[in-house]
């Protein structure tokens, strides 16, 4: 439930003082950074002032508690305001990093990044993603509530866009999907300042945001001319923490720059600083000192006051957690762990049998839910197909939020970034499926999952030509290059139904970071050795599976996926021809090249010819091998055995390949 309503302050002068000092604090250090966004921040400080003194329910000492309420920037850019906020309510952010705003190494970086500044839920600063961010978060309390009780989570959301946020196509998608979930405890405050950095919105935007809100299914309160309100604007939040049905849209008119007597309501004020002379005048309109940084100390303390008044909350929350009967569980859940055993539920295939990894996966997965309470997984209307399905498991919805289920809905873009903030949001290991070649779709929000580290698990199927029929447009070719070039993601192609298992072991281990399991259509066989070395093999991102005779091998093969296969077979031909063949399944670049010096040589010898086997592009197999049979045009439209037939994807080709290193000539390479 909302917190009683605030008493009317004792001291309007005081209020509108520390408002002043965040719009201050806003100038000054955009204006040091020579470069940022001071108007957002200025304008939204009487919003900014209401949250943090009489709405929100947090403890700054404590920036981990659990049942906090929680706040999202979307629109990252002002990130000036939620530093100011954070360093004036007690945060482990100190004024000298307000100074050093956009500077190398300091905690205050152009846009929010979670992990580096105290107190910063999400990284957000491409647009929308912060809304979609919020729709993941209200889910993730809405689920754990409903499992275990308003007594342990019980918080809102509150989530900032801007008119870019609500250009960018993420916010349709991510809106649309909490109105159908009626998220009661999301509430999105709408900053209508009418300004981008081009000039005025309507060069480009006249949507009617209430009546496209009011058609998703949300609560809309359209309050207006109030953005230095502090009770208006306080009564609004309490409203709308009073819906208990639908999230909750409030549209806000703010002028951008506000008070500055040259900039207010202009696009200047958006994304460059102010100017000496226009803070200077600023500040004389505020009745504020010329200083820079001023902050009076009774403004200090009432901020102060306010940081740590949910001090008694946590309190009494840790008692509650304390007596509760499935204390272990909701800890594990906290954690995003697995219980005691887990790897005990996960199956062992048997060699020669054929099965297709995404269906393993999909074994897999459902295996594990018992055992890792903090599971939840669906598709972007694609769950049966892409391994994400919990058979006899319950749909989240707004009538069983307890459910463990997801339905995205064709929604790639919001998905991810929904995912994201389940995951920042704490308590959920969230699993998101779509076909391989829709990545495409996720990518922005997967970029920004990567550079918080988000614990996400991505499950990408139909991962190559194998999809077949469906032709290019649905055929990866440049994916898996692509997203090996992003940092933090950890990518794993597994080559059989013993891969996947052990895949799923690493991505429900792992610390940090977001996993994508890239998963085949097609059948394909399990093959052998992998039960007995894939769970060490896939851990270290690629491994011998096959050995030479001899200590040092005249060739090796290397495939990812159910390549393998194919590298498997031509190993045996090349052996009765006479050459000592070493077979690796390299499921994950970015694992292996993690691993020491003397592991990558145990896999990759020095001095020895390697091929390499994969359906996609062939840029960056030139780090590992010396000619490749890959595919660097597009696919096709037929089914899967004649493309890969005609795209040369089997022992022949390899052992091809192979020759030609073994026995070719240079210009024959």
């Amino acid at each position: 439930m909302a917190d009683e309503a605030t008493p009317a302050t004792l001291d309007p002068d005081l209020d509108q003082r520390a408002v002043n000092t965040i719009r201050g604090l806003s100038m000054d250090a955009v204006q040091r950074a020579g470069a940022g966004h001071p108007g957002t921040a200025m304008a939204l400080s009487p919003l900014a002032h209401v949250l943090w003194t009489r709405i929100m329910k947090y403890d700054s000492s404590r920036s981990d508690w659990f049942d906090r309420d929680r706040f999202v920037l979307s629109c990252g850019h002002a990130s000036v305001l939620l530093y100011s906020m954070l360093h004036l309510t007690g945060y482990k952010l100190g004024l000298e990093d307000l100074k050093r705003f956009r500077q190398w190494g300091s905690l205050t970086p152009g846009h929010p990044e979670r992990g580096h500044t105290d107190g910063v839920e999400v990284t957000t600063g491409p647009l929308g993603q912060g809304l979609g961010n919020a729709v993941g978060m209200a889910m993730a309390e809405a689920n754990l509530r409903a499992r275990f009780g308003a007594e342990v989570c019980d918080h809102f959301t509150f989530v900032i866009v801007s008119d870019g946020d609500l250009m960018e196509g993420i916010s349709h998608e991510a809106a649309s999907l909490a109105g159908h979930l009626g998220l009661g405890k999301l509430i999105c405050v709408y900053d209508d300042n009418h300004i981008t950095i081009d000039g005025p919105t309507e060069l480009a935007y006249t949507d009617d945001a209430g009546m496209r809100f009011r058609s998703y299914g949300w609560d809309v309160d359209e309050i207006g001319e109030v953005a230095n309100d502090l009770d208006v604007l306080e009564a609004a939040v309490r409203r709308a923490q009073g819906v208990t049905d639908k999230p909750t849209f409030i549209r806000l008119r703010s002028h951008i720059g506000y008070p500055s007597p040259h900039k207010t309501d202009t696009s200047a004020a958006h994304g460059e600083p102010l100017g000496v002379e226009e803070v200077a005048a600023t500040k004389v309109i505020l009745n504020m000192p010329p200083e820079d940084f001023f902050i009076a100390p009774d403004v200090a303390e009432s901020y102060h006051r306010a940081g740590v008044r949910g001090s008694s909350a946590a309190a009494e929350w840790d008692k509650r957690l304390a007596a509760h009967v499935d204390r272990e569980v909701f800890e594990t859940c906290m954690a995003g762990r697995p219980l005691a055993g887990w790897t005990n539920n996960l199956p062992t295939y048997e060699a020669g049998k054929d099965v297709a990894t995404r269906v393993a996966s999909g074994e897999c997965l459902n295996a594990l839910i018992p055992s890792v309470p903090a599971l939840m997984a669906g598709g972007a209307d694609l769950t049966g197909n892409t391994g994400t399905m919990i058979k006899g498991g319950t749909a989240f919805s707004a009538s069983s939020p307890e459910g463990r289920l997801l339905h995205f809905g064709i929604r790639e873009h919001g998905m991810g970034a929904i995912m994201s903030g389940m995951a920042a949001h704490g308590g959920i290991l969230p699993v998101g499926g779509t076909f391989f070649v829709f990545s495409d779709y996720m990518r922005g929000a997967v970029r920004v999952a990567a550079i918080q580290k988000a614990r996400v698990i991505y499950s990408w199927t139909h991962d190559s030509i194998g999809v077949g029929e469906d032709g290019p447009t649905h055929q990866p070719i440049e994916q898996l290059a692509s997203l090996r070039a992003m940092p933090d993601l950890r990518m794993i192609r597994p080559a059989d139904a013993n891969e996947v298992a052990a895949a799923w072991r690493v991505a429900i281990w792992a610390e940090t970071g977001p996993t994508a399991l890239i998963l085949a259509r097609q059948k394909s066989p399990v093959l052998a050795g992998t039960a007995e070395r894939a769970i060490a093999g896939v851990e270290r991102g690629a491994y011998v599976l096959v050995d030479p005779t001899g200590d040092v091998p005249d060739i090796v093969l290397v495939g990812t996926g159910t390549e393998v296969q194919h590298c498997v077979e031509a190993a045996k031909r090349l052996s009765e021809e006479g050459y000592d063949t070493q077979v690796v399944s390299m499921p994950s670049w970015d694992l292996f090249e993690a691993t020491d010096e003397e592991y990558q040589e145990q896999v990759f010898p020095a001095d020895v010819p390697v091929v390499a086997c994969e359906m996609g592009s062939s840029m960056g197999w030139e780090r590992f091998a010396d000619l490749t049979v890959t595919v660097d045009t597009w696919g096709a439209s037929a089914p899967a055995d004649r493309l890969m037939s005609e795209y040369g994807f089997d022992a022949d080709s390899v052992v091809e390949a192979a020759l030609l290193l073994l026995e070719g000539d240079e210009d024959e390479l």
